[in-house]
Formats: C-alpha cells, structure tokens, sequence
C-alpha cells in the first residue's frame, strides 16, 4: 500500500471537507438568523435594536446571510465558488443594507448615529456585547426566520446531483476550479 495518496484521492478529500465545512456555514447561517430574529423580530422601524447580536454588529443577519452563502458555495466544493457566493451576496445585500441605514437614521436620527458610531456596519465587536434582561419573543416571526433558512439547505440535494452526475461521467464539468 503506498505511503503517498494519489493527486485524485486528495482531490476529493478536500473536495468533501469543503463541502462539509459548507454544511456546517449553513447550519450557522440558519440558527444565527434565528438569534437574530429573537432580538429583532418585527421591531425594526418601532425601535432602535442594539442588544444581543446587535450589539456586536448593526447587521447581524446579513452577516449570517453572507455565513450561508459561503455555505451554497462551499456545496460546489471549490473554495473560489464559496468565496464568488459571498462576494455576489454582499454585492446583492450591501445597497440593501445603504438603503436601511439611511431609513433608521431618519427615524430614529441621533440615536441611530451614536450607535454607527459604536457598533461596526458587519463586526463583530465582542467588547461591545450588551444583552437584554428579558426578550419579548414573536413565534411567528422566528418560525417564518427558520423556514426561510431552510432554502439555504436546497442547495445540498442540487450540487450532490450535479457531482454525481459528474462523477457517473454524465456530465463533464468545462473548468476545474480550487
């Protein structure tokens, strides 16, 4: 048996763990949304939010939308891919995020620019960690945060067609991608 494994056997190992590590970005994307929405949950324009994960960051969940986008493009099992998600993502979120800011600084004037100052636009600012005694929780909202975080896990079944049909040689893939 040879000490040296071949190029196409290691290949697929780091073909796998990225794949797994993109699983587990999902999993965080999902359940960091949800901790999110635990905080926030339909308060946004009511009240300024900036405790729990609001305090280390002013957008929390697009940050977790950009941890599940690496996730999607982890699936492929090429780390450019993952890194292409998340710079797509961010291209699509960041007007988004531009556009809110200058809403909640309309609303809520002063005190939302005292908190840009403090709290970093994605963070996370651990030192700046502030929580609430108690939080008043929206089942609803939390349950329609989870289901929309089940779409990230759609991807899982489409990308492992895709390399089977690659690996069955029904497909051949145009480019080889790191």
């Amino acid at each position: 048996m040879p000490l040296i494994q071949s190029n196409a056997a290691v290949g697929m190992f780091a073909h796998e763990a990225v794949e797994t590590a993109g699983l587990l970005l999902i999993a965080i994307a999902i359940l960091g949304r949800a901790w999110c929405t635990l905080y926030i949950g339909g308060r946004k324009a009511q009240e300024l939010t900036d405790s729990g994960p609001y305090s280390l960051s002013r957008n929390p969940l697009y940050v977790f939308s950009f941890i599940g986008a690496a996730g999607i493009g982890a699936q492929t099992g090429s780390l450019l891919m993952t890194l292409l998600f998340v710079l797509v993502a961010i291209a699509v979120f960041l007007p988004v995020i531009l556009r809110e800011e200058r809403a909640l600084a309309e609303i809520f004037g002063n005190a939302f620019v005292a908190y840009q100052a403090d709290v970093p636009r994605f963070g996370p600012r651990f030192s700046a960690w502030q929580d609430m005694e108690t939080l008043n929780i929206r089942p609803k909202l939390l349950w329609r945060t989870l289901c929309d975080g089940l779409v990230f896990l759609m991807v899982v079944p489409l990308f492992e067609l895709i390399d089977w049909l690659q690996v069955s040689g029904i497909v051949h893939p145009i480019v080889h991608l790191p």
